[in-house]
């Protein structure tokens, strides 16, 4: 969800909310300069104002205020008027739409609520700050800023961390926010949603009153045991739990005050009145959940509902699905067919029973409906719900169902209806916003594999598209894509025209738009996986030629990166020093390299996408390319490194899935990655431990795969398995047939034929090379000679049409959706460059391939001299 922020800026691609800051809605002090004898300056979407020589200590006790946007204006005037007579620095949020943004309903739960950030100098200024600005800001209300301690009952939070921007790693290797401790060692700055102190840090005498204040609040005394969480977001929690009066199990619905705001400008205790109020109007029906009860416990309110058992109908949708399935018979179309027949009848006249009470349910989709054990369908979550003569729009609403601008009352209902409809055959509504024209296109599909009614979908489509023409319809649907290398040229000079069409080279965050990831990390622009250099790779592999203006932007930058620029190969700077090699920049690739080698690289974690296997992997290129020994010793450095913590065979490396909390498994950041790196080794020394090795490595993520009814082997996610290129099975494939090119394995061969049947789904959600159906044509295109994977495998050929789903255009040019499919994206990882290129990797006369995963050409090769092993006897770290 947090995607839905970066869909604000621009209606074809994502972007920044930060590019908001300087128009006509900020706040006057971020429009006006800086007053005499203070410095303004720009922090992501922070203005800063210090006073000129002063000198703060890189961490401390820190105030955070918080605002309403109803309150901010007089906030911001207040902190202002007292912070600049007595030069206290200060940085705050330039507009009510950053503020919006930073409270949203699926904005990070640890920084919501911060609006305003006071630097006190020392504790005793801390203690000074908060007793004169608190009763000036007395009464004042804003959302409780979890990662704190409250002063008082007003809007000042305090919380211990850094005041400059330094970074370190953390234990899984990722380059976060950090603070010193005693020692002088970087340690991770913690910005949970718990207020805590760091473990060498004394809580200071005068806020003692106020944490024991904050530590009264608990549950003890509530007539409900609350057992598990189901969901977390900004605006509170949902949890399970049982009454202690009755036995019943219920479900506690959590709204925080001033938070988790929507678009409309609604919080949470909004949103919860309001599905109160519908459920009481409900009261009776068996299709909506029964309202049990209501209470407040510090601030916080809870609504109390019955528990229904049963899945979300987009759980059963994804179960049952025959799509899936690399192979369906009739018996699989025809029994999913009527299950969904049944479904929709039971939905609408669900929807129908609620419009006969007064209401329109809002925010209808298939993750708002639950299915008990005896199929009876249950409508849930009313925060969106309105009165039927309510003349506003769409409160809530979930990507795919966002209705457009206009439609009130029923007709919200109608429309979320008609998408269902077609969602539950091909959930492809994602796409509606960018073209409504996709309708027609998807419910052709959809009757022509499915064996519905005669004129099932043609209501549903006039309802998207409009009045029956289409006039909702963005743009004209491109032409289909066709498996033949008569087609390519112009399949390949389209993609390439909306790409370069999309640049934006005066901008210096980015050159082509791509996924979000370009704006959560200092330099997301520039590398492989999200930035210029992976779009410019991609398009002078396949034959787009070369573009020098653009190269000298990604030059440019890379040259002069930011403060804290990730390192890896898919994520930073190695990925980009790669590119610039591959485009002929040598020196600047070498300079980069260096770079790059002068940071704290040892700690990172193990995985290809921006750790130590990526690293070692271009290490080890540019040591080959250049005959640099000290490059060369650098790549086995690394090597020795992911040996030592790699583990056995029945263990994984540290490295985490921080949603689902199981192990992360796959070709980007799973053990594959260090597997590859460990075969290219091998391939170039001869060491034999280099390959035992690596099939230790891809036993570890096998450990972490799963069968699959059909016969497809997908990593299990514990919620979900993944068949894709770059955190599914498919990649693990790819590096797995590498091994069984020098090593017989029958367990490998196994897992290797079972990888490829995951490869040949007839349907994936999304398109990209790393997450979609693009990566699977590279996959299954690698083992054919260069231009004849779609003439040889009619999967390979079946799955470049299918792409057509998928296409867009983007000014009269062939374009795909990015990740969550909500808007365009030129990238490699997500977006048109990926799809270039896995579309070149089947139809291409020339190799197409991604760095490092094309069969070595040294395999058969004499062995140059065999280096020191990794580890183990006669072992140790090369010198």
């Amino acid at each position: 969800m947090r995607y839905e922020a970066f869909c604000l800026m621009d209606p074809d691609f994502y972007d920044t909310p930060a590019r908001a800051k300087g128009q006509s809605d900020s706040f006057e002090l971020a429009r006006c300069p800086a007053p005499d004898g203070w410095t303004r300056s720009d922090l992501e979407s922070w203005v800063v104002l210090t006073p000129d020589g002063l000198v703060l200590p890189p961490q401390g006790w820190k105030i955070h205020v918080s605002a309403t946007p109803g309150t901010a204006r007089d906030v911001l005037t207040a902190v202002r008027d007292y912070c600049v007579p007595a030069r206290i620095a200060f940085k705050f949020l330039p507009s009510e739409d950053h503020l919006l943004l930073a409270n949203a309903k699926y904005a990070p739960r640890g920084s919501s609520g911060k609006f305003v950030t006071i630097y006190p100098a020392d504790e005793a200024q801390l203690e000074t700050v908060l007793h004169e600005l608190g009763p000036v800001l007395a009464g004042r209300p804003g959302p409780y800023i979890l990662s704190d301690l409250r002063w008082g009952d007003g809007p000042l939070y305090v919380r211990y961390g850094g005041f400059a921007v330094r970074t370190c790693l953390s234990p899984e290797g990722e380059l976060v926010p950090a603070i010193e401790d005693p020692s002088g060692r970087l340690v991770p700055d913690v910005r949970g949603p718990v207020f805590r102190v760091p473990d060498w840090v004394t809580l200071p005498a005068f806020l003692e009153p106020h944490l024991a204040e904050r530590n009264s609040t608990t549950v003890a005394d509530l007539p409900y045991r609350i057992e598990s969480a189901l969901h977390f977001s900004n605006g509170g929690g949902l949890y399970t739990g049982h009454d202690l009066r009755t036995g019943q199990r219920v479900v506690l619905k959590e709204a925080r005050p001033y938070a988790g705001l929507t678009l409309d400008g609604a919080d949470a205790v909004t949103r919860q009145h309001r599905e109160r109020d519908a459920l009481e109007r409900l009261r009776g029906l068996d299709c909506v959940p029964a309202l049990l009860d209501h209470f407040v416990l510090g601030e916080h309110h809870f609504l109390v509902e019955e528990f229904v058992e049963g899945p979300t109908l987009n759980t059963l949708f994804v179960e049952r699905c025959p799509l899936v399935l690399p192979e369906t018979t009739a018996m699989d179309t025809e029994g999913y067919t009527a299950w969904v027949l049944d479904m929709l009848d039971q939905v609408e006249r669900a929807v129908d029973a609620v419009h006969a009470r007064g209401l329109v349910v809002g925010d209808l989709h298939a993750d708002n409906m639950l299915v008990r054990p005896d199929g009876r369908l249950v409508l849930i979550d009313f925060e969106g719900a309105a009165d039927v003569t309510d003349p506003g729009s769409q409160r809530l609403a979930a990507p795919g169902f966002v209705v457009p601008r206009g439609l009130t009352g029923p007709d919200i209902d109608r429309y979320a209806l008609a998408c269902l409809r077609l969602f539950l055959f091909l959930p492809l509504t994602n796409l509606f916003p960018l073209d409504a024209g996709k309708a027609r296109q998807l419910a052709d599909e959809a009757a022509r594999t499915f064996p519905v009614p005669p004129g099932f979908f043609d209501d549903a489509v006039r309802t998207i598209t409009g009045d029956g023409t289409g006039v909702r319809a963005a743009s004209a649907t491109p032409q289909r894509l066709e498996p033949d290398r008569q087609s390519w040229p112009r399949t390949r000079a389209s993609l390439a025209d909306a790409i370069l069409a999309a640049a934006t080279p005066e901008r210096d965050d980015r050159l082509f738009p791509g996924d979000v990831e370009q704006f959560t990390v200092p330099g997301g622009g520039l590398g492989l996986a999200h930035g210029a250099a992976g779009v410019l790779y991609a398009l002078e592999v396949v034959g787009a030629g070369r573009h020098p203006d653009h190269e000298e932007w990604l030059v440019r930058h890379a040259l002069h990166p930011e403060p804290g620029a990730r390192l890896g190969l898919y994520d930073g700077l190695h990925g980009v020093a790669y590119a610039l090699g591959h485009l002929g920049h040598r020196e600047e690739a070498t300079k980069v390299l260096d770079m790059c080698l002068g940071e704290q690289w040892q700690r990172l974690g193990l995985d290809l996408h921006g750790g130590l296997a990526g690293i070692g992997l271009n290490l080890q290129h540019f040591a080959a390319a250049t005959g640099d020994p000290a490059l060369r010793d650098a790549a086995l450095a690394v090597a020795a490194l992911v040996a030592d913590r790699l583990g056995p065979d029945d263990e994984t490396d540290d490295e985490t899935d921080d949603d689902a909390g199981t192990p992360t498994a796959g070709l980007l950041h799973g053990s594959t990655g260090p597997a590859l790196m460990f075969l290219r080794l091998y391939e170039h020394t001869g060491d034999p431990e280099f390959l035992d090795l690596a099939g230790t490595a891809l036993r570890q993520d096998l450990r972490r795969c799963v069968l699959r009814e059909g016969g497809s082997m997908e990593v299990d996610e514990g919620w979900r398995t993944l068949p894709y290129l770059g955190t599914g099975s498919a990649g693990i494939g790819l590096v797995l047939d590498d091994y069984l090119a020098h090593r017989q394995d029958d367990t490998f061969q196994a897992a290797s034929a079972a990888i490829r049947t995951a490869a040949t789904g007839r349907f994936y959600i999304q398109s990209g090379l790393f997450q979609g159906l693009a990566g699977m044509i590279l996959c299954l295109s690698r083992s054919h000679p260069p231009g004849a994977a779609a003439q040889r495998d009619p999967v390979v050929a079946a799955h470049i049409r299918r792409l057509s789903r998928h296409a867009l255009a983007y000014r009269g040019h062939l374009a795909f959706p990015g990740e969550q499919l909500m808007r365009l994206s030129t990238d490699l990882a997500t977006g048109s460059a990926g799809v270039l290129l896995a579309v070149g990797s089947a139809l291409h006369t020339s190799p197409v391939r991604l760095p490092f995963l094309a069969p070595s050409d040294r395999r058969n090769a004499p062995h140059g001299p065999v280096p020191p092993s990794p580890r183990g006897q006669g072992g140790g770290e090369p010198s």
